[in-house]
C-alpha cells in the first residue's frame, strides 16, 4: 500500500508539474506578441524650452500597449491633445505644412486631421485649428495614404495601419528580426508646425515668440519581451 500511495503522489505532482509548465507557455504566448508605443515627450519638451515656449505650448498624445498581432486594426491614427498655457497667445495647428516622416524609409507622409470634409474629399485643404489662450484642442490624426475610398458609401476611410509593421518582413528583413527579438525599434515622428501670434494690440508678430514653430515629435514601437508582465518588473527599459 505505501508503495501505491507513492506511486499516486508521483502522478498527482507530475499532473500538476504539467499543468503548471501548460498555463505557464499559454500565458507567454498571450503576452509576447505585445509592442509599446512611446511617445518622446522628453525630447519635445526640450524643443518648447529651446524656443521659449515651455510655459506657453504643451503637447501630448494617447499612446500605450498593443497586440502585435492586431496592430494593423488597432493603429491608424493618433489622438494628440495640445495645450495653450499663455495668457495673451493665439495657436494655430497648421495640418496641412506638417508631416509625418517613418525614420525606417525616409519616406514624408501628408498628415489628416480626421474631420466630415476630409472623409469626403482628401484634397480639400485643412483649415488650421486655432486654440485660444488656457484652452486644450485635442485632434485625430493619421496619414493620408491610410485612407481608401469606400466607391458605395462615397466617402474615404481608414484602411491601412499608420505604421506598417509587417511589411517590414518583406521590405526591411534585418529590421523586422531585431525588432521582433527586442534589439532594435522602428521609429517615426510628427513634424508639427505651429502658427504663433500674440492678441495684444502693438506687438508685432515674432517679437515675444516665434511666429512659426516646428516640433519635431517622436515616437519608438518597442517590442517588448514576455517578461514585461511579471509583477516585479516594474519598470521597462527601452532599447
Amino acid at each position: 500500500m505505501a508503495v501505491q500511495a507513492g506511486d499516486q503522489n508521483l502522478v498527482v505532482l507530475t499532473l500538476y508539474f504539467i499543468v503548471i509548465i501548460y498555463t505557464l507557455n499559454r500565458m507567454v504566448e498571450s503576452i509576447d506578441d505585445q509592442v509599446l508605443l512611446n511617445y518622446e515627450k522628453n525630447l519635445v519638451d526640450q524643443q518648447l524650452t529651446e524656443q521659449n515656449l515651455q510655459d506657453k505650448i504643451g503637447i501630448s498624445f494617447k499612446t500605450g500597449t498593443y497586440s502585435l498581432a492586431k496592430f494593423t486594426d488597432e493603429l491608424k491614427e493618433l489622438s494628440v491633445t495640445i495645450e495653450n498655457k499663455s495668457d495673451s497667445l493665439a495657436v494655430y495647428i497648421d495640418w496641412d505644412n506638417s508631416t509625418w516622416v517613418v525614420e525606417t524609409t525616409k519616406q514624408s507622409r501628408r498628415v489628416i486631421r480626421r474631420s466630415p470634409d476630409i472623409t469626403r474629399d482628401l484634397a480639400v485643404p485643412q483649415v488650421p485649428t486655432i486654440i485660444a489662450p488656457k484652452k486644450t484642442s485635442t485632434s485625430d490624426i493619421t496619414a493620408e495614404d491610410v485612407f481608401q475610398r469606400d466607391n458605395e458609401k462615397g466617402i474615404y476611410e481608414l484602411k491601412s495601419p499608420l505604421i506598417n509593421i509587417n511589411k517590414l518582413k518583406t521590405t526591411q528583413k534585418k529590421l523586422y528580426k531585431e525588432f521582433i527579438s527586442s534589439k532594435k525599434n522602428v521609429e517615426f515622428s510628427l513634424q508639427l508646425v505651429l502658427r504663433i501670434s500674440d492678441l495684444r494690440a502693438g506687438i508685432s508678430p515674432g517679437v515675444n515668440v516665434p511666429p512659426i514653430s516646428i516640433i519635431n515629435c517622436p515616437f519608438t514601437i518597442h517590442k517588448l519581451p514576455w517578461t514585461y508582465a511579471l509583477p516585479w518588473n516594474k519598470k521597462i527599459t527601452l532599447g
